[in-house]
């Protein structure tokens, strides 16, 4: 059975995306970005929303050039073999290979994916991960908590949701000033 992964970079005052954009340094950094390519290359299955899924599809063609580091190459291997899943109603096609749409979040189907999964999956932006977190389906929570306080724009984890979760790993990055942080649900 797999587990299903939350997990974004956050704000100091835990904003996963700021109103006008930029969150700190963090996955530019390569050690950070190294890091998460080796945490999350088991991942077999992303669900995405419409706009995190446009964002991370970048990963199905970069360039593969002398000027790309090894990090970004590696990172671009390991998305491309997972399975992705997009939540869309106005995506007509995928444009990566190893996806599908689906037009509306299921929680008994996702509940169904986690229990027929030999790998984890993990729900990646905070609208998405939030009717996740809702459902009772994350089971684990990865922070990357970088350097700044934005001040707003939309929250990592949901409004009117009680949560009690474990602190189960924790690691700090001193070139960035970026700490990670991963907390796992109670049963």
């Amino acid at each position: 059975m797999g587990r299903l992964i939350y997990s974004m970079i956050t704000s100091l005052d835990g904003y996963a995306e700021a109103e006008e954009g930029g969150l700190g340094r963090s996955a530019e950094d390569p050690e950070v970005h190294t890091f998460v390519n080796d945490l999350f290359r088991p991942v077999g299955t992303y669900l995405y929303g419409r706009r995190m899924y446009e964002t991370m599809v970048f990963w199905e063609t970069v360039e593969q050039g002398p000027d790309v580091p090894a990090h970004i190459l590696q990172y671009a291997e390991d998305w491309r073999a997972a399975q992705k899943v997009v939540y869309s109603t106005t995506l007509p096609a995928p444009s990566s290979e190893r996806t599908r749409i689906e037009r509306s979040f299921d929680p008994d189907a996702v509940r169904r994916l986690k229990e027929e999964s030999d790998h984890d999956l993990t729900v990646d932006g905070p609208n998405l991960a939030a009717q996740a977190i809702r459902a009772g389906l994350v089971d684990d929570y990865h922070l990357f908590i970088t350097t700044s306080v934005v001040g707003g724009g939309k929250r990592f984890f949901p409004d009117g949701v009680r949560l009690d979760l474990d602190l189960v790993e924790e690691r700090s990055f001193s070139d960035s000033g970026v700490l990670y942080a991963r907390y796992r649900a109670r049963a």
